[in-house]
């Protein structure tokens, strides 16, 4: 299993990190304790994390101030953002594609993550109350224009990707998936076709199978290891395309997350994983 992935003259690890929760509660504001962001920031490069994923509207603009705070400049780290989502408060979001709209806060995530060129610019989610063919239009541009080095897509359908693909080249696809929700499991299938990176948010599983005495735990303590660590263990074993990024405000959390990098499953404990859905 290789433990990175290449996409626009870039080469990361498969294991990087979403930084969604070192902002306020709702994602809204900067986060109460600034000193412990800052240091999970610092401390995820240290484990080895080159790929860190964040949004204008984390926060809004909080994610990313923090990340420049910590890290820039960034040398060897890649910084993914995302553009397409309103904030009017504690969680809610509301799509905006507007070209002119997500050319704005392709200049500004620029000027906030201190870069020439973003590294991988996201949209967050295709606007139905825009031409998506203008939305994907505009990702062209920037990119043409060297705003952007890479382009990637949210949650989206498979066709979605096929008639953005038609448009510009996309690297990445960010969509929901972990071990107990496979709602993409087609998109993640197409992706892992045609080489395009799959970037599972929400990627430790939640609910009644990561429950304490549930089916994911048992077989976490089975092989002494976490229920966060095993889920992440098994989207990497899952495909050569997968790119969890674990988000978490602690510093213990994230050495525990980095952890699942050095968890190989045999096939007996991926398939019986795969069965619990």
């Amino acid at each position: 299993m290789t433990t990175t992935f290449s996409f626009a003259g870039r080469t990361v690890r498969r294991l990087g990190f979403g930084a969604m929760r070192i902002t306020g509660p709702g994602v809204w504001g900067y986060p109460e304790d600034r000193a412990e962001a800052l240091a999970v920031l610092r401390r995820c490069v240290e484990l080895g994390v080159d790929f860190i994923d964040t949004a204008d509207s984390y926060g809004p603009y909080v994610s990313e101030e923090l990340i420049h705070e910590a890290l820039h400049p960034y040398k060897h780290v890649t910084i993914a953002t995302k553009a397409g989502l309103l904030r009017m408060g504690p969680d809610v979001w509301s799509p905006c594609g507007r070209p002119e709209y997500l050319r704005q806060e392709c200049e500004m995530s620029l000027r906030r993550l201190g870069q020439e060129s973003l590294d991988l610019f996201q949209l967050h989610r295709v606007d139905p109350s825009v031409d998506a063919d203008e939305q994907y239009g505009l990702l062209k541009l920037l990119l043409d224009e060297g705003k952007v080095r890479a382009v990637g897509l949210s949650e989206v359908t498979v066709d979605q990707v096929k008639a953005a693909r038609e448009i510009v080249e996309i690297s990445t696809v960010q969509n929901l998936y972990n071990v107990a929700n496979r709602q993409s499991e087609d998109v993640l299938d197409y992706c892992e076709r045609e080489g395009i990176g799959f970037i599972p948010w929400f990627p430790v599983a939640r609910g009644a199978l990561a429950r304490s005495g549930g089916p994911l735990d048992q077989l976490a303590a089975q092989r002494g290891v976490s229920v966060a660590q095993l889920s992440l263990a098994w989207l990497l074993h899952r495909s050569e395309v997968m790119m969890p990024i674990p988000g978490t405000s602690s510093v213990v959390h994230l050495e525990e997350n980095c952890g699942a990098s050095d968890v190989v499953l045999d096939e007996t404990t991926f398939e019986a994983i795969s069965a619990l859905v």
